[in-house]
């Protein structure tokens, strides 16, 4: 058979040669667990019980991985749905390895720690992505209800529904993609440095300090999630969200709140030192072991919900064109569009701070308006010193929404703000005056505002 006819029946035989050397690897793999268990240690029993369920969830994850690279009919969509799929192989092959090797269990979390910021940032591009390809999906984001902020983000002023709204979920997803990584960086450099003191409560330990700020911008991260489903539920209920968010909420959120609460345990005295279980030398040991092994039953169980609900058939469509071997296997590594959300996010967040800076050191009096002839001596009014916008116009900005800037010399209190949406918003923010006359008014006002102490000699 012609080598080309071989490659183009690729759907044929890749399953079976994958769950092949996936055989082989388990024939090698189990004599050595069991040659381990000749030690009779609970450590090593825990571990090869952990095994097992690894190697049950791995097929299964593979499984729902190679479906959809084979029914590959939508990129856009399916390229985040085998990232996610690809969690559970990395959970539970990573927990299962720290159960063995505990001395490089700091270096293999680093992965499993990044890996979950990686996992919501692509959930939430799914459901965008999802949306955007059924709808325009600003125009009907902005036609809904306004929806208010739930517990314990109620204080919180409501997000204008349209490209406002959308932009705040997106960034609050990915902020915690790009606080993840910093945060487990800063976890490596203490515990080299013999300060990061795992799973103690104390303030002179920077496991605290991390805990508390990853755990902020994870439940940040979530809110937006569920914001943002809460808004649009209906237009997704054709690809059933709440499965597929559950999935990814338990697994991120759960595992990352089981490992405070046996460290909690350890705090209060429940696993001590004279109560080891015999399982690992040392209190701080024990805790650690015991969160990977309940990850490495987990992560079966999570490969069994992730199949079903992340499922490949409504992606079957035996009209799609065919696409290459390595065509969809070599997609799912391409992280461009990861690179392109970030650099945004970053200069979205990066133009916000400045701003803040830039607000700080302007003078108070310039900020006020109230402006003397000494003044500007001392601080010469310049263009790019008007007052600045709020993180939301950042946003807004981001995707190009038109926004004017007004005066006080010329307009009221009242108008002295951002006025953000479209013209025909602005045009409404100005009772009783024609859009021909308020160009006039915003054109004259700015020169005046930047005349300010610039008086002619024989004015004085």
């Amino acid at each position: 058979m012609p080598p080309g006819t071989i490659l183009g029946n690729w759907r044929g035989w890749i399953r079976p040669l994958v769950f092949s050397v996936y055989f082989v690897l388990l024939c090698v793999a189990l004599p050595f667990c069991v040659w381990e268990l000749r030690g009779q240690t609970k450590a090593v029993q825990a571990w090869f019980v952990g095994g097992m369920f690894v190697f049950m969830a791995i097929p299964i994850a593979l499984l729902g991985i190679l479906q959809h690279l084979i029914h590959y009919t939508q990129p856009n969509l399916q390229r985040h749905i085998i990232r996610i799929l690809w969690m559970v192989p990395i959970y539970a092959i990573d927990a299962w390895f720290a159960l063995k090797f505990a001395a490089s269990t700091i270096y293999l979390d680093t992965i499993r720690e990044c890996y979950e910021a990686y996992v919501i940032y692509n959930f939430m591009i799914f459901v965008l992505n999802y949306l955007q390809s059924e709808m325009d999906l600003e125009a009907v984001c902005a036609r809904k209800k306004q929806v208010k902020h739930l517990f314990p983000f109620c204080f919180l002023p409501s997000w204008r529904m349209g490209k406002s709204f959308i932009a705040w979920c997106k960034h609050g997803a990915i902020s915690y993609s790009v606080v993840r990584p910093i945060t487990t960086i800063i976890a490596l450099i203490c515990e080299l440095c013999g300060v990061y003191h795992e799973g103690d409560f104390g303030w002179d330990s920077a496991w605290t300090y991390v805990v508390i700020i990853n755990n902020i911008s994870q439940v940040w991260a979530l809110y937006c999630l569920v914001l943002f489903y809460h808004a649009m539920k209906e237009e997704l209920a054709p690809i059933s969200p709440f499965g597929k968010f559950l999935c990814v909420k338990m697994v991120v959120f759960f595992s990352f709140w089981q490992a405070v609460f046996i460290a909690l345990l350890v705090k209060v005295g429940v696993i001590n030192e004279k109560n080891t279980w015999d399982f690992r030398d040392g209190v701080d040991s024990v805790a650690n072991g015991l969160q990977d092994f309940l990850i490495c039953i987990e992560m079966f169980i999570a490969a069994v919900a992730h199949y079903y609900t992340f499922s490949h058939k409504p992606y079957i469509d035996p009209n799609a064109p065919s696409v290459p071997c390595f065509a969809s296997f070599m997609a799912m590594w391409d992280v461009s569009d990861v690179q392109h959300d970030v650099r945004e996010h970053i200069r979205v967040v990066g133009g916000t701070v400045q701003q803040r800076v830039k607000t700080t050191i302007i003078p108070k009096t310039f900020r006020n308006g109230d402006v003397s002839e000494r003044t500007s001596l001392l601080h010469p009014i310049m263009e790019d010193q008007r007052p600045e916008p709020s993180y939301l116009s950042n946003l807004q900005r981001a995707g190009n929404t038109e926004m004017t800037t007004f005066s006080s010399t010329e307009v009221s209190p009242e108008h002295m703000r951002y006025t953000e949406g479209t013209v025909a918003d602005r045009d409404r923010s100005f009772p009783g005056q024609r859009r021909e006359e308020k160009d006039t008014v915003a054109s004259d006002s700015t020169t005046s505002y930047q005349d300010i102490g610039h008086k002619d000699p024989e004015d004085v």
